[in-house]
């Protein structure tokens, strides 16, 4: 009895991947899963500060003005308050800062450019407030020796601590 005689192997094979290719690509797959997650992050109220020196020059008994900048970056919607400190001059108050030297020479400083408002740290009353914008906020600090002093010749200096309360 003769053998049967089975179709060749490779031609089975090229059949099948043929009709593979004619699938349409998703048809292998049938059924998906999604799932879905929240992104979340909360923004701290911060800001920063920064101040340039004052530098008034040569003093002559005569009043001499200057001024100089503080700038104050907060994040947007940030109320704050921005107070000077009396300076570290023996026997200053914020109504009469002192620098020291030889000697001592009394100087004011203010939040207003007629040079009315005394800048102080006491909050809500000689401080100044704001709201903070994400950008650098520039604040003009009016500084003045009054006329009338007659201190040793020499370097006079003081330092200032800018206080931002928010």
């Amino acid at each position: 009895m003769a053998k049967p005689v089975s179709p060749r192997p490779w031609k089975c094979r090229c059949f099948l991947i043929g009709l593979a290719l004619l699938l349409p690509a998703g048809a292998a797959f049938g059924a998906t899963a999604t799932a879905t997650f929240s992104v979340t992050a909360t923004v701290l109220a911060n800001c920063i500060v920064s101040a340039s020196p004052l530098a008034f020059g040569n003093y002559s008994s005569l009043q001499l003005d200057a001024t100089t900048t503080v700038t104050v970056t907060c994040t947007s919607g940030t109320t704050y308050n921005v107070g000077l400190d009396a300076g570290i001059g023996s026997g200053a108050t914020v109504t009469t800062r002192r620098m020291s030297g030889v000697g001592t020479l009394n100087y004011t400083l203010y939040s207003d450019s007629a040079r009315t408002t005394v800048f102080g740290n006491t909050v809500g009353t000689n401080t100044v407030a704001a709201t903070g914008t994400g950008s650098a906020q520039p604040l003009t600090v009016y500084g003045r020796i009054p006329g009338g002093q007659y201190p040793a010749a020499g370097s006079y200096t003081d330092t200032i601590t800018v206080t931002v309360t928010y």
